[in-house]
């Protein structure tokens, strides 16, 4: 039985559902089916103003707060959602479609993974004490940045708005979050738990709405950082608006990332970690591992152990645990995705395995694999953001690391191999802000994540999540008698 997907309201502000049924109606399509089981309405400006008003009011009594006061309020709510997740996790299928053997481990549960580690650090934010001569010092204080915009994509909506939430909220900000209009739920549900968890009224707000609506909140004089995860081209025009107030930026884009695998590797475990970055997710990942570059001698030999691993892919109701494969996002995304496999067979690429939408309801299609793919072919050059793997092949090392490093983006790398010296000389050399070593797609929150290049600006998680969300003061003490040459 489908679970009621419709939300109280369309936005929360202020500690409570709101609602202002005069802005455009958006639909929430469930991408199994393509029905609608939800819809929201676009942030008016009165609803703007309503969010970034509550926000600049509660900020500064929460910042007032000790760490541990703030902490415990988050890992409060950490507490909330593990007890809730099949609940929340069955809207996340609902709002994004992907399945619920995914949803259970990898998105309300992360969200609770951030909201706990940012709780439990929260009382150990501070500055630093520099001894100076003559028995002068000074101090540094680590000091919130004031109202923050978070503003979400559609592929793990609740993830994101915990991954942005949590550091904001631990180091005394207010946050303003704006979901994808794609995916608009997740982000209502979280906010309802951090108020019960004992969050104040006005810390954490969701207003739903498109770019406009982004754009007015960046725009916003009282908004002191923006975070955004999504595409290259919205990074860009944020990135531009911001500096016109010359506000910090976190910029968590897209990628179209490098996995090696030598003929030395562990060719199972390689096989399972191109598959988790490529087809997890129904490959709407961003740090996802696109372009897999095999060693000429094990091509073949990856090539047949991958085409017999796709032979457990479940597509079903993505609501039944069995389900491993779920539809993308939307029907324009399954458009974009079919138009690079155009692409991919006309450039001359091998079509191994996919390449199908399935007759059937909903964003469905089939995971892909393209084999002697070229560097210049469109698809090992733009990312698809969906289910196709580029298979390329290489001799050298020397020469794997150069083409992996041939793109303008730079978010993630992937190597695996048994010789240790090359796994870290590999990981050493990638361009990359995020690199995995005989594995793939991992990020726990306690490790910083976030690319360089075209692929962003900043890290969420970690402790270098705490250094975008503060700012340093610097406090001078003098020890003895002022003198003046006048």
């Amino acid at each position: 039985m489908m679970r009621d997907a419709r939300p109280e309201a369309s936005h929360f502000v202020d500690g409570r559902f709101l609602e202002d049924r005069e802005g455009e109606a958006i639909p929430v399509l469930y991408p199994a089916t393509g029905e609608e089981i939800a819809r929201v309405h676009a942030a008016t400006p009165a609803v703007i103003e309503a969010a970034l008003a509550s926000a600049e009011r509660a900020q500064a009594d929460w910042a007032a707060r000790t760490g541990a006061e703030r902490g415990r309020v988050l890992r409060r709510a950490a507490e909330l959602i593990r007890e809730r997740n099949r609940e929340l996790s069955e809207i996340e299928t609902l709002d994004t479609g992907k399945p619920l053997s995914e949803t259970l481990v990898a998105d309300a549960l992360s969200a609770a993974d951030a909201l706990e580690w940012f709780g439990g650090i929260a009382a150990a934010i501070r500055g630093e004490h520099v001894p100076l001569s003559g028995g002068a010092f000074a101090y540094t204080r680590r000091e919130p940045l004031g109202v923050c915009v978070g503003i979400g994509a559609w592929n793990y909506p609740t993830q994101i708005a915990a991954w942005k939430a949590a550091p904001a909220l631990a180091c005394g900000n207010a946050m303003v979050f704006k979901p994808s209009e794609t995916t608009p739920l997740g982000a209502l549900r979280l906010a309802a738990i951090l108020a019960e968890a004992g969050l104040p009224p006005g810390v954490f707000n969701v207003v739903q709405g498109a770019g406009a609506v982004g754009a007015a909140l960046v725009a916003d004089p009282r908004v002191a950082k923006i975070s955004v995860t999504g595409s290259v081209p919205t990074g860009r025009r944020i990135y531009e608006a911001a500096a016109a107030g010359l506000k910090p930026v976190t910029l968590e884009l897209g990628g179209k990332s490098p996995l090696l695998v030598f003929e030395d590797a562990d060719l199972d475990s390689a096989v399972s970690g191109a598959i988790l970055g490529n087809f997890y997710s129904t490959g709407q990942i961003c740090s996802n591992g696109t372009r897999v570059f095999v060693q000429e001698s094990v091509r073949e030999a990856f090539l047949e152990r991958l085409s017999a691993r796709l032979g457990g892919v479940r597509m079903g109701d993505p609501l039944d645990e069995a389900t491993n494969l779920g539809p993308l996002a939307t029907e324009r995304q399954r458009e974009i995705v079919e138009g690079y496999v155009r692409k991919g067979l006309e450039e001359g690429a091998r079509l191994v395995a996919g390449g199908r939408r399935p007759d059937r309801p909903g964003f469905w299609y089939e995971p892909t694999v393209f084999a002697d793919v070229t560097d210049s072919m469109t698809i090992a050059r733009e990312e698809i953001f969906g289910p196709v793997m580029a298979v390329l092949d290489f001799r050298t090392e020397e020469e794997a690391v150069a083409r992996a490093n041939a793109t303008p983006f730079g978010l993630s790398a992937g190597v695996f191999t048994r010789d240790i010296a090359r796994a870290h000389r590999v990981a050493a050399a990638f361009r990359a802000g995020t690199c995995w070593i005989n594995t793939y797609n991992v990020t726990p929150v306690e490790v910083p994540f976030g690319g360089i290049r075209a692929s962003g600006i900043g890290r969420e998680n970690g402790w270098a999540a705490v250094e975008h969300y503060t700012q340093v003061k610097t406090v001078h003490v003098g020890a003895g008698v002022v003198e003046a040459p006048f």
